[in-house]
């Protein structure tokens, strides 16, 4: 007994001058016509010449997902074809090429697809970019799928619909090395508004307005794809989606699960034992401790994620432009590697950082951004290390051996508890009352390069420095 039949049309890549007459008789002769989605040029161009038509854009208003749409819109295919109608059903450009559904009809052995070729936007991309895509050997890759598809590949590519800034995004942040000639947006291809712009790398999600006849050509890259890390972020977005504790979560309720990660992480590092201070290339002694960090560090990277999700949902960042200002912010901060300042020690190194931090973000004062609600020890520590790194008295250290340091940290606290003093608050406000008084001195001790003004040490002459907290 013959199969139920489903004839597969396309429409074209834009307008009617590019629609076939024969996919719009096909149609018209239909029992049950059915259009994927009359939200592109060619579908619209039709729908005044085939009564009665249906569409499925209301599937994609209310599916989770596209996969679920697809699934969907086979189905109720299949189920139209088996009640005895005449079914066509027309999908934009060619039934060929990225057509899910399709690929979904023809693989059901309920009914026979006999699919009727048409004109794609790839023969009017050939034609712009001027690439034989043969002797290009030429990829073309789904721009959501790209961090997976594309691994591994060097280019060239196609990266077909590229329908959002996101989608952008991701393509961005899959490529670990980012090439150095400018890419192609190619943009609705046989349309009047038709826009073909070369744009540097750095720019493919920020200056191009993405729709759903976007294409991108990446003529090379210059190294492989990182696809693990596109695919927490696309998992990130799905639990989003889909996971109802993170659809209600905030960045003010992730605070807390951030500063454990952190602190579990850091736990983790010094599970590792000696082998946390040795250098590159020591084995470590416990390999268990090894995959602890390994996960740990996952936990945090983690964090980042859904908080770069949480303001791309905003409209401020996403996960690429962090990944871009801590790249670019690293370039501007290491003038000695790559520019032409020089610095012989760690000292210097971290001397030149803290005036790059204050020229670089319009500081004030070197303790500009040092975060408040640190651990006590943690924010001294800091205020100090800042001080003495822009050359600012610091107070002098008790003399007593290393190995004893804990212990004499002990009995303060154990001073503070017996004076009922918080321990915590006192060396709070003792820091605060440091960093005060600095302050006010500040600008007169630290030289506009980073240096110090006057001869004696660190801090200049006796006379000149401000007095310490008692």
């Amino acid at each position: 007994m013959a199969r139920p039949r489903i004839d597969i049309v396309g429409l074209g890549p834009a307008g009617p001058e590019l629609t076939q007459q024969s996919s719009v008789d096909l149609l018209r002769d239909a029992d049950a016509p059915f259009v994927r989605t009359w939200r592109h040029p060619s579908a619209q161009a039709v729908r005044a010449s085939v009564a009665g038509a249906t569409s499925f854009d209301a599937l994609y208003e209310a599916a989770d997902d596209f996969a679920g749409v697809y699934r969907a819109i086979a189905d109720q295919l299949v189920a139209a074809a088996t009640g005895g109608r005449r079914v066509v059903y027309a999908v934009p450009g060619s039934p060929l090429v990225a057509e899910t559904t399709v690929e979904l009809l023809r693989a059901d052995e309920r009914i026979e697809a006999i699919v009727h070729p048409a004109i794609s936007f790839l023969d009017l991309a050939w034609e712009r970019l001027a690439v034989d895509p043969v002797a290009a050997g030429v990829r073309l890759v789904d721009g959501a799928a790209f961090a997976v598809s594309a691994a591994g590949e060097r280019g060239p590519m196609l990266v077909a619909q590229c329908w959002s800034q996101a989608v952008l995004s991701d393509v961005k942040l899959a490529v670990d090395d980012e090439p150095v000639a400018p890419v192609v947006i190619l943009q609705r291809l046989g349309l009047a508004d038709e826009a073909v712009t070369q744009v540097p790398w750095s720019e493919i999600d920020r200056s191009v307005v993405a729709d759903h006849l976007t294409s991108l050509w990446i003529p090379a890259l210059g190294a492989p794809v990182a696809a693990e890390l596109v695919r927490l972020d696309e998992l990130v977005r799905t639990l989003r989606e889909r996971c109802p504790w993170d659809r209600r979560q905030t960045h003010a309720s992730l605070r807390r699960h951030l500063v454990e990660e952190a602190y579990e992480a850091l736990d983790a590092i010094e599970a590792l034992g000696p082998a946390a201070a040795a250098g590159p290339g020591t084995a470590p002694a416990d390999l268990a401790a090894v995959d602890e960090l390994e996960g740990e560090l996952g936990d945090v990277l983690l964090q980042v994620c859904f908080h770069a999700l949480l303001a791309s949902e905003h409209g401020w960042f996403t996960l690429a432009d962090v990944a871009r200002h801590v790249h670019d912010k690293l370039v501007r901060r290491h003038p000695h590697v790559f520019g032409t300042a020089s610095a012989a020690t760690a000292e210097d190194v971290a001397r030149r950082w803290e005036v790059a931090k204050r020229d670089d973000e319009g500081r004030s004062s070197i303790f500009d951004g040092i975060p408040h609600a640190l651990p006590a020890l943690a924010l001294a520590e800091k205020v100090q290390r800042r001080a003495a790194a822009a050359g600012l008295p610091v107070p002098e250290p008790l003399d007593a051996p290393a190995a004893d340091i804990g212990a004499l940290l002990f009995a303060v606290v154990a001073l503070a508890r017996t004076a009922d003093v918080d321990a915590e608050d006192a060396l709070r406000r003792a820091t605060n009352t440091y960093r005060s008084e600095l302050a006010a001195a500040e600008a007169d001790l630290v030289a506009p390069a980073g240096g110090t003004r006057g001869t004696g040490g660190p801090g200049g002459p006796a006379s000149q420095r401000p007095p310490l907290p008692s």
